[in-house]
């Protein structure tokens, strides 16, 4: 066999550089190069890799966390067929990404993620940031990245990688194992020199199966869903991530059974369809709650039936209900004792179709379907319609955001109370025009993302929407979008606290305790005082950015068509009105303290019970 001396570092890049992804005949590249930052546990082994591979591009951040949101971006908007690999030194590097690894597992979404690690050989310990143990030697704090990564290795010496790293590319190109990577390189084994076989770094083709499930299993949930009264599907990622949308529509078309969307689904059906009731669970509809309330069998397509999506577990009330799951995962397809199709949502849905041939819902349940759909959407139009009141309304931005953005754009965001009037109103046509990350609800997840979905996606404008808590946990890398000459729009919408969990403390009795941008007044000591005087358009600008300031709808209007026009990225910012939200339709569960001095938690507390009562097991 012939061999190549090359060094870890040299290798690892050697080798990714070469790795592919093909499904349906159609080869991708699998990684878009190297994000990161610099330190002295990475710099001179997989940096100098990079440094001899100037093919494999380097992107610097500001951030590690940042490096994993761009890539899980990234590979979110290329449905998993694509990512990048995240580099940092040892120490603080390293936990820096532990949210992004974590972020990526749950939304099982491919990363790898390399962290410098401390000296294999030990002699010179403890170095800087070497976190120490009386217990053992054979831990740093990269051991932190085994519970949130789906793959994790160690590479104590050079020759381990010939059979590491194959096993990193089984994972991250698995539709059912897919998440964060973590291979952990300590500093000196990166630049150890080994004679590698040359096969290794040959182009290697990563097959992504579209895995069909048992027949005769097929065939029950056909006989299932021909027996129901009152079927419904909830959509998740899974329709999007196996490009089923257009399969789905004929199902539905079809069959007549309606569409419910969780957030990473939503966009599985254009929003106009006549039987999409749109948003489903704790964010959900009226008309999407009040059908999966009733529903007798519950058809998941590539759900992983979250506690929003469910309504902790109160969202199905019919006695007799039913749950069919499709799901490349098997740990997702037995949720709630369903009927497990384990498989590909595609080809899942083709056969399927086929075996119902004839099937369709009782026309007076499809007409009641399509009465609860176009009544929301007029529903929407009212929350869109501009009142003239300023600050204006969070719902009144999206509106003329919404209205704004042609079909192909995306609107991305990730927590705070946005997400949830987004599920809701949201009018999305294409699949890919919708970018949550509601898995982890990471805060600070936007503006670094919106890159990474523009680098997937540089024909589709991106608008990234941000409440003002979640920007300043991580603005940074509005300069790594100057440096690159990516062009997002971020509107920043500032309501001067944290809208979400104000609103959420409301529900629960503490009163919005700590949830506002004040200054802490002296005499009570709580943070009751003026309103902190944050200037976000001098922030953004002083990064670089575009800035545009608006104070109405019209002005924003005007600020978007101008931002349209920019070549580089772009802030608008507009304050919004703190208490005025969209109403929700269903409960989710947060704990309220059983026992308290202050009336308002001892009647929340009883309105918890209330809606406890409501919740089941589906066994």
């Amino acid at each position: 066999m012939k061999t190549i001396r090359l060094t870890a570092g040299q290798a690892v890049i050697r080798f990714l550089k070469n790795q592919y992804a093909e499904r349906d005949g159609t080869e991708h590249k699998f990684f878009a190069g190297c994000l990161g930052i610099f330190g002295h546990g990475i710099v001179a082994g997989v940096g100098e890799g990079l440094l001899e591979n100037p093919d494999f591009r380097y992107y610097m951040t500001r951030n590690e966390q940042a490096s994993v949101h761009i890539a899980i971006a990234y590979a979110k908007m290329k449905n998993r067929l694509g990512t990048f690999a995240c580099i940092s030194s040892i120490g603080p590097g390293a936990t820096n990404m532990i949210t992004g690894a974590a972020c990526a597992t749950i939304n099982r979404l491919p990363v790898l993620i390399i962290p410098g690690d401390i000296f294999a050989y030990r002699n010179v310990a403890p170095v800087l940031q070497q976190l120490e143990s009386p217990v053992t030697q054979d831990i740093s704090v990269n051991d932190c990245f085994r519970p949130v990564s789906r793959y994790w290795d160690r590479i104590n010496r050079p020759e381990q990688l010939i059979t590491s790293l194959p096993e990193v590319m089984r994972v991250l190109t698995s539709p059912s194992e897919t998440g964060a990577v973590t291979l952990a390189m300590p500093q000196d084994v990166q630049t150890e020199a080994f004679k590698f076989p040359e096969e290794l770094f040959r182009k290697r083709v990563w097959k992504i199966p579209r895995q069909r499930p048992d027949i005769m299993l097929l065939r029950e949930a056909a006989n299932l869903i021909r027996a129901s009264v009152k079927p419904v599907i909830v959509a998740g990622g899974g329709v999007i991530y196996s490009e089923a949308g257009g399969i789905l529509e004929g199902f539905c078309d079809q069959t007549g059974i309606p569409v419910t969307e969780t957030f990473a689904g939503k966009g599985s059906l254009p929003f106009n369809h006549p039987g999409n009731l749109g948003a489903a669970g704790a964010t959900g509809t009226p008309g999407a709650n009040e059908i999966t309330r009733e529903a007798d069998l519950v058809l998941g397509i590539g759900t992983r039936y979250t506690d929003f999506t469910t309504a902790s577990k109160t969202a199905f009330q019919n006695p007799g209900v039913k749950f069919i799951n499709i799901n490349t995962a098997e740990f997702d397809a037995y949720k709630h004792s369903g009927l497990p199709l384990t498989g590909d949502a595609k080809v899942c849905l083709e056969e399927l179709t086929g075996l119902l041939a004839g099937y369709h819902v009782d026309p007076a349940y499809s007409s009641r379907v399509t009465e609860l759909a176009q009544k929301w959407d007029e529903q929407v139009t009212e929350f869109y319609k501009v009142t003239g009141s300023v600050p204006v309304t969070q719902a009144e931005v999206v509106g003329a955001v919404n209205s704004f953005s042609g079909p192909r754009d995306v609107v991305l965001c990730a927590a705070g109370s946005l997400p949830g009037d987004l599920h809701k109103l949201w009018r999305t046509i294409d699949s890919k025009g919708f970018h949550l990350e509601y898995g982890y609800s990471t805060m600070g997840y936007e503006c670094a993302a919106g890159i990474g979905a523009k680098m997937a996606a540089p024909d589709r404008d991106i608008y990234v929407m941000v409440g003002d808590g979640n920007y300043l946990m991580m603005n940074n890398e509005i300069v790594t979008a100057i440096q690159e000459g990516i062009k997002v729009t971020i509107i920043l919408l500032n309501n001067n606290g944290f809208g979400s969990i104000g609103n959420l403390s409301e529900s629960v009795g503490s009163q919005r305790f700590g949830t506002r941008y004040r200054y802490r007044d002296n005499d009570s000591g709580q943070l009751s005082g003026e309103m902190l005087p944050v200037n976000f358009a001098l922030n953004a600008q002083s990064l670089g950015a575009c800035v545009f300031e608006a104070h109405d709808i019209e002005s924003l209007k005007n600020a978007l068509a101008e931002a349209k026009k920019q070549t580089a990225t772009t802030v608008i910012t507009i304050e919004t009105d703190l208490y005025k939200g969209i109403p929700g339709y269903a409960w989710w569960e947060v704990a309220v303290s059983e026992v308290a001095e202050i009336e308002s938690v001892r009647e929340a507390y009883k309105a918890f019970l209330e809606n406890k009562k409501k919740q089941r097991y589906y066994l």
